[in-house]
């Protein structure tokens, strides 16, 4: 008797189980289809290509590097391949706000043809991580940049130049072989700036066509 009621208990759950197992490979089907389709593959890789852009975004971040004097003296120097633009400024300065896009242009337009360009400020070393690459960041600035950190400016500012007494901004341009060829202090005058920049580039330029020939 309990054989007979055991075997009609499994006659009953047969069904029960068939439609389980359907439903369960139904399940797995539906799962696989999806891991495949189009939109989740989306998913999968923009996940990677957005923390790809966010990375890109950080390494690009403008930032200024601490310098003290000495470091300062080792940065104007030159080895006989490229002129040299520095710009003394900083972010309180008006002036240096004013003329800084120039100097962006400038440095956009004339890297690829040999100038080297730094910028050097002199705000405080509270401003570094803040004001500084804030304002870098608003002017889309890419060349490097300097603050200079002393507890004295005025021997490093004789060190520059001994007709320039610290107003800011103040521009040099130096050619290749350390020679100051053109200064400015005070809002520069972008034209007169291109001009002297065009001679020393435009020579070295000259002469490496005809090197070539």
């Amino acid at each position: 008797m309990l054989l007979l009621l055991t075997r009609a208990a499994k006659a009953k759950l047969v069904p029960f189980v068939v439609v389980g197992i359907a439903l369960f490979s139904s399940l797995l089907l539906n799962v696989s289809t999806a891991a495949q389709s189009p939109t989740a593959h989306r998913a999968l890789t923009t996940r990677p290509a957005r923390q790809s852009r966010v990375n890109h975004a950080v390494k690009k971040r403008p930032v200024a590097r601490a310098i003290n004097a000495e470091e300062m003296r080792a940065l104007l120097k030159r080895d006989g391949n490229h002129p040299l633009l520095v710009n003394y400024w900083a972010t309180w300065c008006d002036p240096c706000r004013d003329e800084f896009p120039d100097l962006v242009k400038i440095d956009k337009d004339y890297r690829a043809r040999g100038l080297d360009f730094i910028a050097i400020t002199l705000d405080d070393m509270a401003d570094i991580n803040t004001a500084v690459p804030k304002f870098l960041r608003e002017m889309k600035a890419t060349m490097p940049v300097y603050l200079l950190n002393v507890a004295d400016p005025e021997p490093a500012i004789t060190a520059v130049d001994r007709e320039w007494g610290g107003a800011l901004p103040a521009t040099f341009l130096y050619n290749n072989k350390g020679e100051v060829v053109y200064k400015h202090f005070g809002r520069i005058k972008a034209d007169e700036l291109r001009a002297a920049i065009e001679k020393l580039v435009g020579s070295k330029e000259q002469k490496a066509e005809g090197t070539k020939q």
